[in-house]
């Protein structure tokens, strides 16, 4: 298996790029919250998770270790493959610890590919798991801000109101930087990227 790749990283199209080593391109499916990064190219390490199936092999790379290890612990569970598994990755950890801890399975059902069934029965998969590795749901180099999951919550309903899709909601607020700490700031914020 092949566990991290380090090279060259070219964007394909948005949530796929190569990276190319020794001559070799790899074609490497990323989850959106680490695209923007990639997609302005340059040397990257990602750790690498291998999926293959009869008919195909497929590479799904992430920049940060605790985003693999979520992947990883996401695709075991039943009903939850690699590409609805990447997008989960893509949700900012504060959004699926806001989720567990008030079990709202309206956060996880934003996600393509999970419907109410399956988002109920992941609710319950996630409190388990992030009971055993905390350290997966905390924010990329542990920036999570204490309090950001309820106004992200609150922001998310308001763009939800102006009629934005839940995909592009949850990526705008994944870069909103931590100075923008109520819902009104948050919300103007993502608006300037939507």
């Amino acid at each position: 298996m092949i566990t991290s790749l380090r090279g060259m990283v070219s964007p394909l199209r948005p949530g796929l790029c190569m990276v190319e080593i020794g001559g070799i391109g790899y074609r490497v499916s990323v989850p959106m919250s680490d695209w923007e990064e990639l997609a302005r190219g340059g040397e990257h390490r990602l750790w690498t998770f291998t999926y293959v199936r009869e008919d195909r092999l497929d590479l799904f790379g992430f920049l940060e270790r605790t985003t693999f290890q979520l992947f990883e612990q996401l695709i075991e569970q039943p009903g939850i493959g690699p590409k609805t598994a990447l997008e989960l990755c893509s949700v900012p950890r504060n959004l699926l610890t806001l989720a567990i801890q008030t079990e709202d399975y309206n956060i996880l059902t934003q996600v393509k590919g999970i419907g109410k069934k399956t988002a109920e029965k992941l609710l319950l998969e996630l409190k388990g798991m992030a009971e055993k590795h905390p350290d997966i749901f905390q924010a990329a180099g542990g920036k999570q801000q204490a309090g950001s999951t309820a106004i992200d919550h609150d922001a998310i309903e308001a763009l939800k109101n102006l009629g934005f899709a839940a995909p592009s909601i949850l990526h705008a607020l994944q870069h909103i930087p931590n100075e923008c700490s109520t819902t009104e700031e948050r919300v103007t914020a993502a608006l300037r990227s939507l």
